[in-house]
């Protein structure tokens, strides 16, 4: 499971021109699956989002997680995150999880996400999206755990 994490100070995802997603600040999560993911790797990366301490404390360290900084969540399905370029010029999508299994995943995560207290704004898995953000800091972090 791979979270691309962007802290933001604003965020949406629109399907077919209808907003389907908006917070403010908070974290937008690109999230992608690949077959041997499990709710464990699920588990492990909401952990990881929520105790994640990116947020400026009133020093200005980096030292608040995003329930600490009143932020919320945008998390949009994203199976390009396990695009291969490595050969060619047309990226290999062998290693993102089919439909059947990423969809339920997805779910979970979000489900996950509420659970730990967070308000959490999404997109369509498999739709045609179109992501806004304003990347605060700019913060971008790479987040992976693979399946044990």
């Amino acid at each position: 499971m791979r979270v691309l994490l962007q802290r933001v100070s604003e965020a949406s995802v629109s399907i077919a021109g209808r907003v389907a997603g908006a917070i403010g600040p908070g974290f937008v999560l690109l999230v992608g699956f690949t077959h041997a993911d499990t709710v464990a790797e699920v588990r492990w990366l909401t952990d990881k989002v929520v105790g994640l301490r990116v947020f400026n404390d009133a020093a200005g360290k980096m030292n608040c997680d995003v329930a600490a900084a009143g932020g919320a969540v945008l998390a949009v399905s994203q199976f390009t995150l396990y695009g291969d370029t490595a050969k060619g010029r047309r990226p290999s999508f062998i290693d993102a999880a089919r439909p059947e299994t990423a969809s339920p995943l997805y779910e979970s995560f979000l489900a996950a996400l509420r659970a730990a207290g967070l308000t959490v704004a999404s997109g369509e898995f498999g739709a045609d999206m179109q992501v806004s953000l304003v990347n605060d800091g700019p913060v971008t972090l790479m987040l992976e755990r693979t399946a044990t």
